[in-house]
């Protein structure tokens, strides 16, 4: 039986996404807690296993309904035992299980290249000076396999307008951490660190949210904590992890993925059912709380938001 979604329109109008209101409670709320109460709000999110999904710590942001259309979320303790980080293992399964020594506190974020503000900020402080708010979107992996996510950040545009790139910045390049003393996966021969990229006009789309947390909570460390982008028409290796660089850049930079097998994970990387991977189809998806396949979606279901950014001619 064929799985069909009618989706709601996804404009939001910025006064809309969070109100001044809640905004200053954040800034007071991190204002309070000081050096070492920020730590503990973030560390938290590097707690192992289910160890962070079951925290209570406060986390504010505000939730936004036009960008929940009401889908099921997929269950929390399977979306978080169930990470593809190869930084520290191939494993799905055991990468909640391998992160304990990555330590994300402090954190410092280098925003730079072709702009004409550049930053050099810790996540903390990034975090404080963006109203957050929280997206249901749909995940889909390349491998087949499909979640839906209530996920927390703000939208990568807002950061975009502040640091103001150069008109000669066509591409953003987003650079991961390099600590094989601390990810046992980055001992293995590939081309460390992971490099992610987009173009501008992706990088400005709406859609496209810097990600700070997930299921109401402070991102664990195997959801890629502190920071990670989340492209939902996209597979979701387009979406950094735990990122430490963001450039913008004039030429289209060469992505870990793509620098393996271009033929596999080309830099567009769209969610598209009738390409399939060169070893396997891409027509359905396992939704992976539940065992059932489901038919893939042009752009993962976000076709009427995106396709005009590749439209011809």
């Amino acid at each position: 039986m064929a799985h069909i979604i009618i989706r709601p329109d996804w404009y939001l109008a910025e006064k809309e996404a969070t109100s001044e209101r809640v905004y200053w409670e954040r800034r007071k709320f991190l204002k309070q807690l000081g050096y070492g109460g920020a730590s503990a709000l973030l560390g938290m999110a590097g707690v192992s296993s289910m160890g962070a999904a079951e925290a209570k710590a406060v986390y504010p942001y505000a939730r936004n309904k036009d960008y929940n259309p009401g889908w099921p979320l997929t269950n929390e303790k399977k979306a978080s035992t169930w990470n593809n980080f190869y930084e520290f293992t191939t494993s799905k399964a055991n990468v909640h299980l391998m992160v304990d020594k990555f330590v994300i506190d402090p954190w410092r974020i280098d925003i730079g290249g072709l702009v004409e503000n550049p930053l050099k900020i810790d996540v903390r402080e990034l975090i404080g000076m963006m109203p957050l708010e929280e997206r249901v979107y749909r995940f889909r992996c390349v491998e087949g396999w499909s979640m839906v996510v209530p996920w927390t950040g703000f939208p990568l545009s807002k950061l975009i307008e502040k640091v103001k790139p150069k008109a000669e910045a066509k591409f953003v390049k987003f650079t991961t951490f390099n600590r094989p003393d601390q990810a046992p996966g980055m001992r293995r021969g590939y081309p460390w660190p992971y490099v992610e990229g987009l173009r501008m006009d992706e990088a400005m789309h709406p859609l496209t949210l810097v990600t700070t947390g997930v299921y109401g909570k402070a991102l664990p460390k195997q959801f890629g904590a502190p920071i990670r982008m989340i492209v939902p028409w996209k597979y979701g290796y387009k979406g950094g992890k735990s990122i430490e660089k963001i450039e913008f850049v004039a030429t289209q930079p060469k992505t870990f993925w793509e620098t393996l097998s271009p033929e596999e994970y080309p830099f567009e990387s769209n969610v598209d059912p009738a390409v399939p991977h060169p070893r396997w189809s891409q027509a359905t998806e396992e939704v992976i709380d539940t065992g059932i396949r489901i038919r893939t979606q042009k752009y993962n279901g976000y076709a009427e938001q995106v396709a005009k950014l590749y439209a011809k001619g």
